[in-house]
Formats: structure tokens, sequence, C-alpha cells
């Protein structure tokens, strides 16, 4: 049997592409309606919540960094993992970012269609924005981070004008406190309020398209990141100030409502614009990341290694992408999952906490960072995913242990074939 199709991906991401390509991960839906749950729970420590998210996601960021400099190929996690804890643990890692964001593009992409069209054209819209953004992706990754440094502008314009609006202008439930704050409940609000920050990840996993690795991803991902901690930071205030803690709480989308205070009819569309866009921009990196992934997993065998075709002119895993292009549009048009993926959630940080063990077993010449931040990521991973509703527990658990049987299942074939 001849050995599939393989390349080596093309180094064409600068400093600035990979940020932005950072930004566009982080910046995306969530941001318009994270807040809110997180109210829910979590009342006026709201803002203790973002501060408890964005530690966690520092210290999960730093290893990330130093990992994906000490190995900067595509894969992320799943490589660093597999060469730092073995193949079992990098295969989980790999398996529960794939099978997790590919179910989180489906409800991406529905999100992406609720925020422009009325429910009736949803979901013919939403597989027509994945094929588009799919097309994009196969173009090349320039063509990916010029598209996604476009649609950050539009929602960071959407934010800012929610933050001056928010800062200046009160409504009705200003002054409502919301549920009381306590440790559980903000520490539930620092979990829905962590996978905001959680695409910085997609960084890493493009690992082999950065230039000057070991000095652009670390420099990359703390910048994106840093950049949005004070994004969201910023939103909270005007957020709370325009709304209260109750007012959050109750509302359905939360910065239209902040908006709303100002009696402005334009600002409710400049909101909906900038959700879109925010929601366009994490899909895209989301497709982009999962492809680079599945491409590292294909090289390994870990998925069929037809998978690890790289187009020979636009340098990417055109195969990969095509592939998750059309699984995605299949879930869309034939499932709802935006109510059903909280195994996503689970295996996010299943994925950080390898990233974190990795990061322990450096040798001292390979960290940038004290491993105190890792062990602090570590324990942040547990805590947050001990948090988690307990059906997301449960179907995270089952998702990986398919995953693993499958592994199992394709090794004993590997060893039955004929040489």
């Amino acid at each position: 049997m001849t050995a599939p199709p393989t390349g080596s991906l093309a180094r064409r991401l600068r400093l600035r592409d990979a940020v932005v390509i950072g930004l566009g991960s982080m910046i995306g839906a969530g941001v318009f309606a994270a807040f809110a749950p997180a109210a829910s729970v979590a009342g006026s420590g709201v803002l203790v919540a973002l501060l408890v998210a964005g530690v966690i996601a520092f210290c999960n960021a730093t290893s990330s960094a130093q990992l994906a400099a000490q190995y900067p190929t595509s894969g992320g996690a799943y490589v660093s993992g597999r060469e730092r804890l073995g193949p079992w643990v990098g295969f989980t890692a790999g398996w529960g970012f794939v099978i997790g964001k590919t179910a989180s593009s489906a409800a991406m992409a529905m999100t992406v269609a609720a925020y422009l069209v009325p429910e009736a054209w949803q979901r013919p819209v939403a597989v027509a924005v994945v094929l588009s953004l799919t097309v994009v992706n196969t173009l090349g990754i320039t063509r990916t981070a010029f598209l996604t440094r476009v649609l950050v502008v539009v929602a960071l314009v959407a934010l800012t004008v929610v933050v001056v609006l928010g800062l200046t202008h009160s409504g009705p439930t200003a002054d409502d406190p919301g549920v009381a704050a306590t440790p559980l409940g903000v520490l539930q609000a620092a979990g829905f309020l962590f996978f905001a920050f959680a695409g910085y990840a997609r960084i890493a996993t493009l690992g082999e398209e950065v230039v000057d690795p070991a000095r652009t991803i670390p420099r990359a991902i703390t910048t994106a990141l840093g950049i949005a901690l004070v994004v969201y930071a910023l939103v909270a205030f005007a957020t709370l100030h325009a709304l209260g803690p109750g007012g959050t709480a109750a509302a359905a989308a939360p910065l239209r409502s902040v908006v709303a205070t100002s009696a402005q009819p334009w600002a409710s569309v400049v909101v909906q614009v900038g959700a879109a866009a925010a929601a366009l921009g994490a899909l895209l990196a989301m497709i982009a990341g999962i492809g680079r992934t599945s491409l590292a997993m294909a090289r390994n065998r870990d998925l069929p290694g037809w998978f690890a075709a790289v187009h020979p002119r636009t340098a990417v895993p055109v195969r990969a992408e095509v592939v998750l292009g059309l699984v995605v549009c299949v879930l869309v048009a034939v499932t709802d999952l935006r109510g059903a993926i909280g195994f996503s959630s689970f295996g996010v940080l299943l994925y950080y906490f390898v990233a974190n063990t990795a990061a322990l077993t450096q040798e001292r010449r390979d960290r940038r960072y004290p491993r105190l931040l890792a062990v602090i990521g570590a324990a942040g991973c547990v805590v947050l995913v001990a948090a988690l509703p307990w059906p997301s527990i449960v179907g995270g658990v089952v998702v990986t242990a398919l995953g693993l049987v499958f592994r199992a299942g394709r090794l004993t074939a590997q060893r039955r074939r004929p040489r």
C-alpha cells in the first residue's frame, strides 16, 4: 500500500497575523452572550469570576506558548501531549479538540445565521456560511488571516459602541443586585467566561505556519489574550453599569439590552452586525484549527492517513478542511447542537489539562515561565470541569471513551494487516 501524500505547511504568518487569528478565535459570539449566564450564578461576583477565568486562561496560555515554541508544528496540545506524555494522552487531547470543536462549529454557524436572518432561513444560511468559510480556508492561511482581520475590526467597533453607551447610560434594572455572590457561583461563572478566552489555542495549532515560531508564538498568544482580557473587562463594566447584575442575568442578549438603554435605534443594528462578525471570525479560526489538528493526527495514523495531504500550491490540509466543512454542514442540516454540546466544554478543559501537564515535564532550557503557572492552570481546569453541569461531564466522558475505543480498534486493525 502506498503512503498517503504528505507535505509541510508554509510559514507565512507573522506576529500581527497570529495575534489577529487569536483575537478572532476569542472575540466570538460568546462575549455577546456569556455575561448573562455568568451573572445568573455569580450576581455581583461577575467581575471576580472574570478575573478567575482570566488567571486560569493566562496560565493555560503560557503552557501552550512554551510548548508551541518547542514543538512548532500543527496540532497544538495533541503533538506536545504525544511527545511528552505518550501517544494515548496526546490522542485524548486531539480527539476532544476535533470532535468537540466540530460540534461547536455547527453551533457557531447556527449562531451566525440567528443574528442575520429569520428562523425559517437559518439552516440554509448556516450551511452557506460554513461552505464559504471552508473555501476561504482552502485558499491559504494568509486569506484566512486577512478575512479574520476584517471580522475582528467589525466586532471591536461594535464592542466599542457597547462600552461607550453602557458607561454613559443606565436602564431601570441598573440597581438590581441579582443573586447573592457565592464561591461556587463565582467558579461556575468563571467556567462560562473561561470559554470566551479559549481561542488562543488556535495559534498553537497553526504552529507550522508561523514565521520564527519560537519567538512569534509566545508573543502572539500572550498579546492576544491580554487584548481580549482588557476588552472583556471593559464590556463587563459597561454591562453591569447599564443593566446591573440582575438585569444582566435576565437579558436574553445582554449587549443588545445595554445599547437599548440609550434609545438609539442604530445601536442595536451595530451590535447585531458585530455579533455576527464575531461569530464568523471564531468559526473561521475554528475550522482552520480543527483542520491542522486533524492533519497532525493523520500524520500519526490516529486519523486516516488520507487526511494528511497538503495542497502543493496553497499549502493547506485541503482534504481535512473540505471533509470537515461537509461534516459541519451535515450537522447543521440535520441536528440542533446549540443546547447539546456540553462535551465540547469538557473537551476544551481536557485539552488544556494535557497542555499544562505536558508543560510541567519540560526541561528547564525549554521553559519560559515558572512551573507554578502550569500547576495553577492544570488545577484550574480540574476545578472548572467539576463545576460543569453533570450532563456536560457525562457527555464529555462518553465522547472521550468512544475516541479511545476508536484508537484501540485502529491499532488492532493495523497490527492484523499483512505486511
